[in-house]
């Protein structure tokens, strides 16, 4: 009976502490939006980048990362808020659970694409590194999936015993290999920033050796790609690490990376788009080596992901 106890109120307190996350993030990204939103407008709902007509795939991802954040940041409030209110049935928590990380995985995903068309532009337009990404990427996914069923068909044994217990909502309780839930993705993430670090690298000694000292939108992407990949990266890392206990803090819900990784997704784009408006057309700023400043000009154009390549095309 003491143990049952104990477990009650270890669980029960667990369980307060994603109902202020949840809602901190919300806050977050809400703040964000409104800081932020005179900039969308300027430099994404009528920018004269936009040569193709007023819809086109950069913009239609920019839009869904920007407002699937927002309504992913809201559901996380309602589900967590909702739940914390009454005694969901041991199918509703298994269900849910596996929702909860479906819905943030199509966030990760699409900005997952953004970053794949940005590395293929940074790599004069390589079809080879393109497969290489898209293939990583459908095996990261699948991986994902795998990994997501497996501890489904497992979860409600574990959690069974705790749903038991005279507490509201869905337990905190860890399933099975869960902690190897975003693992892929990491994985993904870091050959993404490999890349990145690579064309750094080789921009860095190009410069060295030229004596060039040159900026624009080759260089913004760049360094907006260093930042990003290794934000996202150390995000997906501390939430592996929450997840096995390794940081002995208590788990507080995915509310603050859903925030996290729109918000930064969203500010990169804004920035890069707002670069391009600024930087006059005839100066790309530095490119590699063997990549002429009239060869920029003609393959890459504000389009998509702010450089996409026109020609080639993703």
């Amino acid at each position: 009976m003491a143990d049952k106890l104990a477990q009650a109120i270890a669980l029960s307190i667990s369980a307060k502490i994603p109902l202020y996350t949840s809602l901190a993030s919300l806050t977050w990204v809400l703040h964000d939006y409104l800081v932020t939103v005179r900039d969308e407008a300027r430099y994404i709902w009528v920018s004269s980048a936009f040569q193709t007509g007023p819809w086109n795939t950069g913009k239609f991802l920019f839009f869904w990362i920007r407002y699937y954040t927002i309504m992913l940041a809201v559901f996380d409030v309602a589900q967590i808020h909702s739940f914390s209110r009454f005694r969901p049935s041991l199918t509703t928590c298994v269900v849910m659970d596996a929702m909860i990380r479906v819905v943030g995985a199509i966030s990760l995903w699409a900005i997952e694409i953004i970053m794949q068309l940005r590395i293929y532009a940074l790599f004069h337009c390589s079809k080879r590194v393109a497969m290489v990404n898209a293939v990583l990427f459908l095996a990261s996914i699948g991986v994902f999936l795998w990994i997501l069923i497996h501890n489904g068909l497992g979860r409600a044994a574990v959690i069974k015993d705790a749903k038991a217990l005279p507490i509201p909502g869905c337990p905190v309780v860890h399933t099975g290999i869960e902690w190897a839930q975003w693992v892929p993705a990491t994985a993904f993430e870091g050959v993404l920033f490999a890349f990145a670090i690579y064309t750094s690298v080789e921009s860095m000694l190009e410069r060295k050796r030229t004596g060039e000292r040159k900026s624009g939108l080759f260089s913004v992407v760049l360094e907006d790609n260093i930042v990003y990949f290794f934000g996202i990266t150390c995000i997906l890392v501390f939430n592996n690490l929450m997840v096995v206990n390794v940081t002995h803090i208590p788990w507080f819900s995915y509310g603050p990376f859903h925030a996290a990784t729109g918000i930064m997704t969203a500010r990169m784009l804004i920035h890069l788009r707002k670069a391009s408006t600024e930087t006059p057309s005839p100066s790309m700023g530095f490119m590699p080596a063997g990549y002429s400043q009239s060869a920029a000009i003609q393959t890459m154009e504000w389009r998509s992901m702010g450089v996409t390549c026109i020609e080639e095309g993703f």
